[in-house]
């Protein structure tokens, strides 16, 4: 196999764009709101050539505090735009996800990198930076659609282990389909990428099982800390399960 990454030429990368352009024609023809899916797009290009800059600095970089500094910003960052559902009630909720995904991201973050894999250095960015990626990205995932629920269930009357309970259901069902479909309906983007880049698929299993892992890991971890920290002292009184 190839042992060099195909790189593709901005000529045919603006090819990608053709099915991009064809949703917004239809969101623009159904009077869906143009302007959304254009701002959508727009950043996610800027944005992502923003951040292969700064990667490429920060990948160079061999100095603990830029990939400790650099996982801060990505944690702090998840925790704020998870409670994006809560609307008003966002800045009071914000301490209880940021501990919640602290405590769901960090330990599966440290038993792959320190535990599992074999780094250079403990905080080699290469490696470091894009699993934390994955980590706080599904625990944010996961506990925003929790708190969604979970305030939806208490609007509606329900008691906390109700609420709590439908909640996590519903928080976990992505990750319970991603692991249910991977190898059978989709090829998870870190195996397709290293397939790719020529590594064999043996190999890429290992890192995809890893990787899963840590998703189902994190994202239930995380979810269940903030919902065990939305209990009522009258249950904590009680001793409700």
């Amino acid at each position: 196999m190839n042992d060099s990454v195909q790189v593709i030429p901005l000529a045919r990368l603006a090819l990608a764009f053709i099915p991009v352009f064809a949703v917004l024609f239809i969101i623009h023809r159904w009077s869906l709101g143009l302007r959304t899916g254009l701002v959508a797009v727009f950043r996610m290009v800027s944005q992502l050539l923003l951040v292969g800059y700064v990667l490429t600095f920060i990948f160079a970089s061999h100095h603990a505090l830029v990939s400790v500094s650099v996982v801060a910003v990505m944690l702090s960052t998840a925790g704020w735009i998870a409670l994006r559902p809560l609307g008003e009630d966002r800045l009071n909720r914000y301490p209880t996800a940021l501990v919640s995904i602290c405590v769901g991201a960090l330990p599966v973050l440290f038993i792959a990198t320190q535990l599992v894999l074999d780094l250079p250095t403990w905080f080699t960015p290469g490696m470091l930076i894009p699993l934390a990626g994955i980590v706080l990205a599904n625990s944010m995932n996961t506990v925003s659609l929790a708190a969604e629920r979970f305030r939806a269930e208490c609007h509606r009357g329900a008691d906390y282990r109700a609420a709590r309970h439908a909640a996590m259901s519903t928080a976990l069902i992505p990750m319970t389909n991603s692991l249910l479909a991977v190898g059978l309906v989709s090829l998870p983007g870190m195996m397709t990428g290293q397939i790719l880049s020529g590594v064999t698929p043996l190999i890429a299993v290992r890192y995809q099982v890893l990787v899963m892992c840590m998703i189902f890991g994190s994202a239930g971890l995380a979810t269940s800390c903030y919902l065990v920290l939305q209990r009522p002292e009258s249950e904590t009184d009680s001793g409700a399960n």
